[in-house]
């Protein structure tokens, strides 16, 4: 039933060449993704494909990741070819009868980084906050104060729509706000200055002319009918916000906060401090943030290192 891996190889080759067609430099990328994979195998005492297990090929995708099978460590996309290749040998050769199993089956491609989450400058910042408050009347106020609060306490939309009046302490040496996260995990959460100017002006001039039209809903946040305003509403305040302000191709629902956590720790906060602050329950999830450019890691080495400049 075995079928020796040179000849196996070269018959599938054939196969992707003449009865699949596909280009020279397609097959040319297979015939290099399954050369390496083969060596990997006789290396491992493998003499044909049917005596490989769906752990030996993880263990191949692994080691070209690190290149400790000896060539280049490649990146996820790469690997990812790779297991795609592997993938369509395993398959014709149990198409063909040449092996009793496919042990590629249950394999997947290796995940992709995460990247980096997208953040605006302060600048834009500053031009979408004065863009949400464009105009007269209860609702910019409400805008304004809901995008400070946005950008000041890095609350995801859902948790800002969700406070409360009594959630939020303007006291003007220690303002704050009471957060409930994922789970229902509560945190309390610093703001600045311009965020409680905001809420006070909203709280004062805008929050009681909305209230009018409802039935006394304790929200902190409300909508023209006097009731609480929905995350989608929100969302869309952010995006009109973001229109006039030309900045509509470059915010989505997560960029003030992806921008609180950035202007942080460029400014140099603590990464633990970041992660309380944005309530994630493990310091992981926040470290994506920390990924910095070499001209970054360039700048701040000759700044900080005491013989950077010797």
């Amino acid at each position: 039933m075995g079928a020796a891996l040179a000849d196996a190889l070269a018959e599938y080759v054939a196969h992707l060449e003449v009865e699949r067609g596909l280009s020279e430099h397609t097959v040319a990328a297979y015939r290099r993704d399954l050369t390496r994979y083969s060596a990997y195998l006789r290396a491992s005492g493998l003499a044909d494909l049917d005596a490989v297990d769906e752990a030996r090929i993880g263990s191949f995708v692994e080691a070209v990741r690190t290149g400790a099978d000896g060539g280049r460590p490649l990146s996820a996309a790469s690997a990812g070819r790779a297991v795609v290749a592997i993938h369509g040998w395993h398959r014709f050769a149990l198409r063909e009868g040449r092996t009793s199993a496919d042990p590629a089956a249950g394999v997947r491609p290796p995940a992709a980084p995460k990247r980096l989450p997208k953040a605006i400058s302060t600048e834009d910042v500053e031009h979408l906050l004065e863009a949400a408050s464009a105009g007269d009347g209860p609702v910019p106020l409400r805008d304004r104060a809901l995008l400070e609060v946005l950008y000041g306490t890095g609350a995801r939309i859902s948790e800002a729509v969700g406070l409360d009046v009594d959630d939020v302490d303007l006291d003007r040496g220690g303002a704050s706000v009471r957060l409930f996260g994922k789970g229902r995990k509560e945190r309390v959460v610093p703001m600045g200055r311009y965020a409680v100017e905001a809420l006070e002006a909203y709280l004062v001039r805008g929050r009681p002319v909305l209230s009018r039209a409802g039935h006394g809903t304790p929200a902190l946040f409300l909508n023209t009918r006097g009731e609480r305003l929905s995350r989608q509403s929100a969302w869309a305040v952010l995006q009109a916000s973001a229109r006039r302000a030309g900045l509509a191709a470059h915010v989505s629902p997560h960029t003030l906060r992806h921008s609180f956590a950035t202007h942080l720790l460029a400014g140099g906060a603590d990464v633990r401090v970041v992660q309380e602050l944005l309530g994630h329950a493990s310091v992981t999830t926040t470290q994506i943030y920390t990924l910095v450019t070499p001209q970054t890691m360039r700048e701040v080495y000759a700044a900080s290192h005491p013989r950077a400049l010797a």
